[in-house]
C-alpha cells in the first residue's frame, strides 16, 4: 500500500520543501568564526613582517656586539654619559659606511667583476665554504635582479595541448637558419609558485602577443587568476555580455525560431 504525502513528510522533513532551520547558536558560531578568520588573515602578514624584522635585528645585534665591546674598552669611554648607546650608534654608523663604500666599489661592471673574481678565487678553494657561497650568491642574484631584465614580455601560447591557452614569460629568443624562423624560449610558471614551471621552445609565429606587464603576470600567477589587470577585466565583462546574448538567441526546447 502506497504511503500518503503526509506520511512521507513525517518520515523525511526535507520532503516538505521547507528549509531546515539553523539553531541560533549555530548562526552565532558561524558569524564569530567568520569574523575571526578574516581578522586573522589581516594579522598574519603583520606577524610575519614582525618576526622577520626581529630575526634581522637579532642577527645585526649578534654581529655588532663584538664591535661595541671593543669600543667600550677604549680608555675613558666608560666615563662618557650614555656610553653603551653611543657605542651601538658608532658601530651601526660604521657598518652603514662600510656597506656604502662596498656598494660604491661594485656599482660599475668592472668593480663588480673584480670583486666576484677575487671572492670566487679565494672561496672556491675551500671545499664546503665554496659550495655554500656559490648557492648563496646565485640566490642573491636571483632575488636582486629585476623581473623586467629576466623576462622580456608576456605571451599566450597553446599549452599543454591544442585549444588550451597558457600564459608564458619570454626569457630569450634565437634564430634558426635552417628553417628561417625565430624561436622563443618561454617560461610557463606554475601557479601559485612561479619558481617552478616548464620551459617551452616555440616559434614566434605561434604565440599571441599581449600588453600585460611582467608585474601583472606575476600577480596573476600568485593569485591563481583572482587578481587580473584592468585590460583582462574588460575582456571578462565583454565575454559575460556575449554569453548573455548567446543565451537570449537560443530558443527554448521544443520551440523553433520562426523567421520574420
Amino acid at each position: 500500500m502506497d504511503e500518503t504525502g503526509e506520511d512521507q513528510q513525517r518520515k523525511d522533513p526535507s520532503a516538505s520543501g521547507d528549509p531546515e532551520k539553523v539553531p541560533a547558536f549555530r548562526k552565532v558560531e558561524r558569524h564569530f568564526w567568520r569574523r575571526m578568520s578574516r581578522g586573522l588573515l589581516v594579522i598574519i602578514p603583520l606577524l610575519v613582517t614582525f618576526i622577520i624584522l626581529r630575526y634581522l635585528v637579532a642577527i645585526l645585534e649578534t654581529l655588532l656586539r663584538p664591535v661595541t665591546t671593543l669600543i667600550l674598552q677604549i680608555p675613558y669611554m666608560e666615563q662618557v654619559p650614555a656610553s653603551t648607546p653611543l657605542a651601538w650608534l658608532i658601530a651601526a654608523s660604521g657598518t652603514i659606511a662600510f656597506l656604502y663604500v662596498l656598494g660604491w666599489i661594485v656599482t660599475g661592471d668592472r668593480g663588480q667583476r673584480s670583486v666576484k673574481v677575487a671572492l670566487n678565487s679565494i672561496l672556491d678553494r675551500i671545499p664546503i665554504v665554496g659550495k655554500i657561497y656559490t648557492v648563496a650568491n646565485q640566490a642573491t642574484e636571483a632575488i636582486s635582479t629585476p623581473m623586467s631584465t629576466e623576462y622580456s614580455r608576456v605571451v599566450f601560447l597553446e599549452w599543454p595541448r591544442d585549444g588550451v591557452r597558457a600564459m608564458g614569460l619570454v626569457t630569450g629568443q634565437f634564430y634558426v637558419p635552417a628553417n628561417d624562423r625565430i624561436m622563443l624560449a618561454i617560461y610557463i610558471a606554475t601557479v601559485p609558485n612561479p619558481t617552478s614551471g616548464m620551459l617551452a621552445i616555440i616559434p614566434e609565429d605561434n604565440v599571441i602577443e599581449t600588453d600585460i606587464s611582467v608585474e601583472d603576470a606575476m600577480k596573476i600567477i600568485f593569485s591563481g587568476g583572482i587578481v587580473l589587470p584592468d585590460m583582462m577585466r574588460v575582456g571578462d565583462e565583454i565575454a559575460f555580455a556575449h554569453r548573455n546574448r548567446e543565451s537570449e538567441d537560443v530558443p527554448p526546447e521544443g520551440k523553433p525560431i520562426r523567421s520574420k
